[in-house]
């Protein structure tokens, strides 16, 4: 766009000068003339904005099943809106928040025209990093809690918009009485230093409470220490529910691994730790997440959406899937409706 209008006004100085510097009066040919020069230039604008290259960059936290599928949904549908106008630069931090910091200044350094930032720790990186650059982020359950908004209405402001993969944790809640009736005891295992684990939890905390169960968390600092505290947990439940939780889906066999033998169910947050230490999940498909923000960034790059207004968007559907292995493994029969996580 500023280069649009650098050379329309190009375009018209020449057309001013050509009126105004002249010796006589400007004829019928001359403004003709320096009317279809300006005509060009503002042609030749056009074309070159159709044709403006764009670079992305991508900050993922950790490599597992749920934020793969985020940021190929994302690349692969930003690539066929934009093609080959698009460079996109994917960083993953192998699961250390620390790292999210060097990734996105680098990005900052190299002034790239948006950052996607792949679960909370990137989002929270990336907005220390830069007021400027448009930052999308995605897998972020709940931004009010990850951006500190008191009474958060939907809109972050500024440069920050994205997509959450927020499930309705009051019908996760439900699952653990559908599944697991006579079950009295609920542990809820998570990692302390996510905040939206926090969040989750402590919702669907009130949720079970409101169905009758008796529930207690059982929090951990990092993955050091989450086979005690998994273990721990096992010792005390009837049934263990885990949120979308990137510690969890990094390390859902040492979960399994402590779980399965001990018959101990794991209700999960999403389809990748289902898939690892899981009996059943109500989750989202986060590679469409990633197509939903990829069509996002499209709309921020050409300048057909302002970012600062752009509210929070949030998954069409929600899956009820069973992982079949851990259900033989336990002697569960899956409920009717269930699909099976393939």
């Amino acid at each position: 766009m500023k280069k649009i209008i650098a050379l329309a006004l190009s375009a018209l100085m020449l057309l001013g000068l050509t009126a105004c510097g002249a010796s006589e009066p400007q004829t019928a040919t001359t403004a003709a003339a320096a009317a279809e020069v300006a005509t060009e230039a503002v042609t030749e604008a056009a074309t070159a904005s159709a044709g403006e290259k764009y670079v992305v960059g991508v900050c993922q936290l950790v490599p597992h099943d749920a934020l793969d599928a985020a940021t190929q949904g994302f690349c692969d549908k930003l690539t066929e809106l934009l093609g080959d106008n698009v460079e996109i630069k994917v960083q993953v931090a192998a699961g250390d928040s620390a790292t999210c910091a060097p990734i996105v200044n680098a990005f900052v350094a190299e002034e790239v025209d948006l950052i996607m930032a792949n679960a909370t720790f990137a989002l929270q990186a990336a907005s220390q990093a830069t007021a400027d650059i448009p930052i999308l982020g995605t897998s972020v359950t709940e931004y009010g809690v990850a951006m500190g908004i008191e009474d958060f209405s939907g809109t972050v402001g500024g440069n920050i918009s994205g997509t959450s993969d927020l499930a309705p944790l009051d019908q996760q809640a439900q699952m653990v009485k559908d599944w697991f009736p006579d079950a009295k005891n609920v542990g809820l295992l998570y990692c302390s230093a996510e905040a939206n684990s926090q969040y989750q939890v402590d919702t669907v905390q009130k949720y079970l409470e409101e169905l009758g169960f008796t529930c207690t968390q059982y929090p951990f600092a990092d993955s050091n220490d989450m086979a005690a505290v998994t273990q721990t947990a096992a010792d005390n439940s009837d049934v263990i529910y885990v949120p979308t939780d990137n510690t969890v889906a990094s390390g859902s066999g040492i979960v399994d691994g402590i779980c399965q033998p001990a018959g101990i169910p794991v209700i999960a947050g999403e389809e990748g730790i289902c898939g690892g230490c899981g009996v059943a999940t109500l989750s989202i498909s986060y590679y469409d997440l990633g197509v939903k923000t990829a069509e996002m960034a499209a709309q921020i790059l050409t300048g057909e959406a302002d970012i600062s207004t752009m509210p929070i968007g949030y998954a069409d559907t929600f899956t009820p899937k069973y992982n079949a292995a851990i259900c033989e493994a336990l002697g569960i029969t899956p409920l009717e409706g269930y699909e099976a996580i393939g």
